[in-house]
C-alpha cells in the first residue's frame, strides 16, 4: 500500500562527506587559494565548518587548520548538498592581515569585544575627555 509506514534506517553522523571544488584560483596578491566548495552529504544534516576545514587541510596539505576559512554555506533544497566558499592562506600572518575581524573571531584567532555595546560607547566617549596617561587610567588602555 502507499500509506504503510516502513522504518527507514537513519544514517550515522559520520556518513560519507564529499568535497568538490569549483572556480579554484591561486590569489598571489593575498597569498591564498580561493575556491567555491560543494559539499555532498547525503543522509545527514549540514556538515560543521570545523569538519570541512579538517577535510580541506588533508586534501591541500595544510599544516595549520587555522589558515583555512570556510563561510557562506547554503544548503540546497532537500539537503544532501551545500555550497560555500573556502580560503586557504599560505601563512597565519597573511590571514590575520587580510581577513575581516568577524571571520577571525569565528576561527578563534581574535577575541570578541566584551561588555555591552552601550558600555563600550560610554567608555569611548569618557576617554575623549582625557589625554595621555590619564586616558589609560580611565580604563582599557589608550583608544
Amino acid at each position: 500500500d502507499l500509506f504503510t509506514d516502513t522504518p527507514t534506517a537513519m544514517a550515522d553522523s559520520k556518513s560519507t562527506v564529499t568535497l568538490r571544488t569549483r572556480k579554484f584560483m591561486v590569489n598571489q596578491l593575498l597569498n591564498r587559494k580561493q575556491m567555491i566548495l560543494e559539499v555532498l552529504h547525503p543522509g545527514r544534516g549540514p556538515v560543521p565548518r570545523k569538519e570541512i576545514r579538517e577535510i580541506l587541510g588533508k586534501k591541500y596539505n595544510v599544516k595549520n587548520d587555522k589558515c583555512i576559512f570556510v563561510f557562506g554555506f547554503k544548503t540546497a533544497f532537500g539537503g544532501t548538498r551545500s555550497t560555500g566558499f573556502a580560503l586557504i592562506y599560505d601563512s597565519l600572518d597573511d590571514a590575520l592581515n587580510v581577513e575581516p575581524k568577524y571571520r577571525l573571531i569565528r576561527n578563534d584567532l581574535a577575541k570578541k569585544a566584551t561588555g555591552s555595546r552601550k558600555s563600550r560607547k560610554e567608555m569611548k566617549n569618557k576617554k575623549k575627555k582625557f589625554r595621555g596617561i590619564k586616558k589609560a587610567k580611565v580604563g582599557g588602555g589608550g583608544g
